[in-house]
């Protein structure tokens, strides 16, 4: 053994030292993890895994997180809202599906989980498992029992359908309702394939059945048709939105979904079920008559030479945005970190209600404790000391604030500037004119100088005084020429 290295038989350093040959940093909980996440998820930075899920929790955020499982081995899993949102079936316990996606790390917990991109069902057993399962639970919910199924109306004057607008279905359903029997046809156009079909589908059912019974674009039959194809392109119809959707329409439904040997839970809940959607159209009137269908190949594919630049480009930049770094990337640990910590938060509030639940229910009001308080708060107030400057300050400042009043009010008395020369006109109210008009309205004024009163009235040759203490000598002189010389004080 070197003799950098102590053996086991050597005492243990208090402090760690550096020894001989000794060039590698202690490294930081973070960075180490740091190493760990970027090499795990260089060597797999993409994997389809196989397994069974468990666990299945959707948080608020709408992040999904799971477990997937075999027999020796389970893994954590996580798929974030975008991809959450795209998927076409509802994930649950014991399902076996394919989940593809990377590995990483999350350093709060120091696990390694699945980055899940993409989740399929693994092969149609499990598809048709799932399909079983749902068809139990509706059935028990008695969604499917015959005393529900209503009949048909025998010559329906308006038919709605609920269908693709450029598939070939409504264009097989409206040649057959014109070779029958020519009916007034509303078309509600949605997906019926992929992503957001089903919720397409469920609305427009849902919306034929909110019409007024009034409303003039009610139909008497609703009509909901989709072509042949897989279980996995039918799926939508197998959907509970959907299902539930037609079991609760006041309208009678026609299923026609799929060829003969295709059959989904729309078509047991619905109250007729077409083999085809032209059988759906020869069961909605009551003329039987030989259905001309129409292909349109050149038209198909003129329009399939017309949209192939677009595909292509569409299929380039696809593979371009595809190597372009994803921003919610860069936010999901940040992501699975605060569902973590509202999660801890969560439970913390919990526990600490607990806890002053349980310290409450210990604190009781005895007759000891009340009287062991009062002696403490006794002592307390004992132990205050008034002195004579916490009166003394409050008093001087409220004697400063009150002389700075009396000064306000001095500045404002309007008597004040009586002493300049000033008059000031009143009414017999005692009220202070303040214009010509005011004072010729009063009538009887009060003129008060500096050192009186003098009573005067007003009238058509303006203003007369009473009679009043001699004026000076020159004010006399003025006077000698008569009342009517008398100047307006308002003119």
């Amino acid at each position: 053994m070197p003799a950098d290295f102590p053996s086991d038989s050597e005492d243990a350093d208090l402090v760690a030292k550096g020894r001989t040959g000794d060039n590698a940093a202690p490294l930081s909980v973070s960075e180490i993890s740091a190493r760990l996440k970027r090499t795990v998820e260089d060597q797999f930075g993409f994997v389809r895994l196989r397994g069974e899920l468990s666990g299945v929790k959707r948080a608020a955020s709408g992040h999904l997180y799971t477990c997937l499982k075999d027999e020796k081995a389970v893994i954590d899993g996580v798929m974030w809202r975008s991809g959450a949102a795209r998927l076409p079936f509802q994930p649950e316990d014991g399902l076996e599906v394919i989940a593809t996606g990377k590995l990483t790390t999350y350093p709060g917990r120091s696990k390694y989980q699945i980055v899940i991109e993409r989740m399929e069902l693994a092969g149609e057993g499990a598809l048709l498992a799932l399909l079983e399962k749902t068809k139990a639970r509706l059935a028990a919910e008695g969604l499917f029992d015959a005393q529900r199924k209503r009949p048909l109306p025998y010559l329906p004057a308006t038919i709605g359908v609920v269908t693709s607008p450029t598939g070939a279905v409504i264009r097989d359903i409206l040649h057959r309702l014109a070779d029958r029997f020519p009916s007034r046809v509303i078309v509600w156009p949605v997906l019926v394939q992929g992503q957001g079909a089903a919720q397409q589908v469920a609305d427009a059912v849902r919306g034929f059945s909110a019409m007024p019974a009034d409303h003039p674009d009610r139909p008497d039959l609703v009509i909901v048709a989709r072509g042949g194809g897989s279980i996995e392109d039918l799926w939508s119809f197998n959907e509970e939105v959907v299902v539930r959707a037609i079991a609760e329409c006041s309208i009678p439904t026609i299923s026609a979904v799929g060829h003969e040997t295709d059959t989904t839970l729309a078509d047991h809940a619905a109250d007729r079920r077409a083999p085809t959607p032209t059988a759906a159209a020869e069961m909605a009137v009551p003329v039987r008559a030989e259905l001309a269908a129409t292909l349109a190949d050149y038209v198909h594919r003129q329009r399939q030479c017309a949209m192939r630049p677009v595909a292509i480009g569409r299929e380039r930049l696809a593979a371009r945005a595809e190597r372009l770094p994803r921003p919610d990337t860069l936010l999901q640990p940040q992501a699975q970190r605060l569902d973590d910590l509202a999660e801890r938060l969560r439970r913390g509030l919990v526990d600490r209600a607990a806890a002053g639940r349980e310290r409450l229910t210990e604190l009781r009001m005895t007759p000891a404790l009340m009287q062991r308080n009062l002696r403490e708060a006794r002592a307390s107030l004992a132990a205050q000391r008034l002195s004579p400057a916490l009166i003394r300050r409050p008093l001087a400042d409220r004697r400063e604030r009150l002389a700075g009043l009396e000064r306000v009010m001095r500045s404002l008395d309007p008597d004040t500037v009586l002493q300049r020369g000033f008059v000031r006109v009143t009414d017999r109210a005692g009220n202070t004119l303040t214009d010509r008009a005011a004072a010729e309205a009063a009538g009887a004024l009060t003129l008060k100088f500096r050192d009186g009163e003098l009573a005067a009235v007003t009238g058509a040759e303006g203003v007369a005084h009473s009679p009043a203490p001699p004026a000076p000598r020159k004010r006399a002189q003025t006077r000698k020429s008569g009342a009517a010389a008398q100047e307006d004080l308002f003119g």
